[in-house]
């Protein structure tokens, strides 16, 4: 069976689902192939934090104000996609507080220090199993479960392989995650996908109330959750695996309890792990593959998918319409590689 769509894309996680939805918002018909699988989307704490982000990795100010521009597009994003945005404080306590306050403050970050900690008013937090949901609500039937396994060229533009089905689209929009390139792509896609390094990722969600805040410390975070509390998160470059590592969780467990200023106490706990994927700048793929007519990427977030989620759905979305890109579109367009 043969089928057709101006817009595909492929992959249902934040990236895929931002991009969809900022099309939708457009008017434009789209339509998103759901592999069905956990990904990292959703094994994640949903921080929408540009200025913890930046300070912890200390980057340049160029860099902050990309990511302080990924925040601000999301009281509008949630608001029109039924998405709980949380405004809470994040603070970080323990390690050298007064640096962590002078990089807040030398990027243009609120920062308050109070003795032994330093808090933010800057991030915000959603839950991702609300915000995925309340995405896929709002492209019902948009979203359809199934696998890529080809894409081809044709004179009207791209044929897709899902299962028994073929979908014929315009324009394709890769957001498959640091999954493999699916066969078939353009060499120039298929080369920028295998530049991707995947990171592996644990977080552990515990059913007790911690936090009414976001804690960070050297080495973990504390984030409130709907169902108790999240604790976070290795970065492990490299690594593909998704079994939980015990002396991963004991690490975190234990860097958690030190950023809380509180003895260890005995938590059930449930270990999960998600693969991120990172190119070497840190920054996302987002717009069209290099001479690919029709062929665009939302690809490579590192850890911060969330934040950055509707900007990359922006970013594609004016490619795709051939719209004025907005002021941050070079720093993300796949052909800087």
């Amino acid at each position: 069976m043969t089928s057709s769509s101006p817009i595909v894309i492929v992959g249902a996680g934040v990236l895929g689902l931002c991009t969809a939805f900022q099309l939708h918002r457009r008017g434009q018909a789209v339509l998103v192939v759901d592999p069905g699988e956990v990904n990292a989307s959703l094994v994640a704490a949903g921080m929408i934090a540009p200025a913890m982000e930046s300070a912890i990795d200390d980057v340049s100010a160029g860099r902050a104000g990309l990511f302080r521009a990924g925040r601000d597009l999301w009281p509008e994003f949630a608001r029109v996609a039924g998405i709980a945005l949380a405004r809470r404080p994040a603070e970080w306590r323990g390690g050298d507080v007064r640096a962590m306050e002078t990089r807040l403050r030398a990027l243009r970050f609120d920062a308050r220090r109070d003795g032994a900690s330093v808090t933010t008013e800057e991030d915000f937090q959603v839950e991702p199993t609300q915000a995925l949901a309340a995405l896929r609500l709002a492209l019902g039937a948009a979203v359809i479960a199934g696998r890529v396994t080809t894409i081809v060229r044709t004179d009207g533009g791209w044929r897709l392989e899902v299962g028994d089905r073929r979908l014929d689209a315009e324009a394709v929009v890769l957001a498959t995650g640091a999954c493999d390139a699916i066969a078939g792509l353009p060499d120039v896609a298929r080369r920028l996908i295998e530049e991707i390094q995947p990171i592996r990722g644990q977080i552990g969600v515990a059913a007790e109330h911690l936090v009414d805040h976001v804690v960070r410390g050297p080495g973990a975070y504390v984030a409130p959750m709907a169902s108790g509390a999240v604790i976070g998160a290795t970065m492990e470059p490299g690594r593909r695996d998704t079994t939980p590592d015990a002396e991963a969780s004991g690490r975190l467990t234990q860097a958690a309890w030190a950023a809380l200023g509180r003895s260890p106490e005995p938590l059930a706990i449930e270990w999960r792990v998600g693969i991120r994927g990172a190119m070497a700048d840190g920054l996302p793929l987002a717009g069209a593959a290099p001479g690919e007519e029709g062929l665009f990427l939302a690809l490579a977030p590192r850890r911060n998918g969330w934040l950055l989620g509707p900007l990359v759905g922006t970013v594609v979305a004016d490619a795709i319409e051939g719209r004025t890109a907005s002021p941050h579109a070079r720093a993300l367009d796949p052909g800087r590689f």
